[in-house]
């Protein structure tokens, strides 16, 4: 017998495409869903959202350098960009297992703001999945790779993040992933 919907939660940031698809799907579930977002950041999805304040957004706070480095770029929008960076750590911190759609790149990282959730899901050692829109195939982070996977959500606790720009494999991968997670006849 898996997990409980109704005891799970549910952790993003509630934009638009794949973050408000995870959470229609985590509202269809009964599970509870928080999104976070910092002051005057717009969003998708209004169900459990919090806004972090000046305070809060301080525990998410790292070096710039340490994100360019592991996301192998650089960033040209630096203040909104760190406060984005600043949300996501509270979304990958709270969730145990991470979800992300997207384009994995040929150094492993993820295109976009969404690596960094997938880069600090490998740093706290959490279990970690993408789909990658290219490949149309999940992959799952593992002795330090991505392999072929078909993962199921399997933590009381989650996150799910990705492309604003979903496409409808992409949203077809998210129900998916729920219904293998939580619906016995499929």
């Amino acid at each position: 017998m898996g997990l409980d919907p109704r005891s799970m939660r549910f952790y993003s940031g509630g934009h638009q495409g794949a973050e408000a698809a995870f959470g229609q799907q985590a509202e269809a579930y009964g599970i509870r869903e928080i999104n976070f977002a910092y002051p005057g950041q717009v969003v998708a999805r209004q169900r459990g959202l919090t806004r972090l304040g000046p305070e809060a957004l301080k525990k998410g706070a790292i070096s710039m350098e340490i994100v360019s480095l592991r996301m192998g770029r650089t960033f040209s929008r630096e203040a909104e960009i760190r406060k984005v960076i600043q949300t996501i750590f509270h979304m990958v911190n709270m969730g145990h297992q991470v979800f992300s759609i997207g384009w994995i790149q040929s150094d492993g990282t993820v295109k976009g703001g969404t690596g960094w959730a997938v880069e600090l899901g490998k740093w706290f050692n959490r279990p970690l999945s993408v789909y990658d829109l290219e490949q149309n195939r999940w992959f799952t982070w593992h002795d330090g790779q991505w392999q072929p996977d078909t993962p199921l959500i399997a933590h009381a606790t989650f996150t799910g993040t990705g492309t604003r720009d979903l496409t409808t494999q992409g949203r077809f991968a998210i129900t998916a992933l729920f219904r293998r997670s939580f619906d016995a006849s499929f």
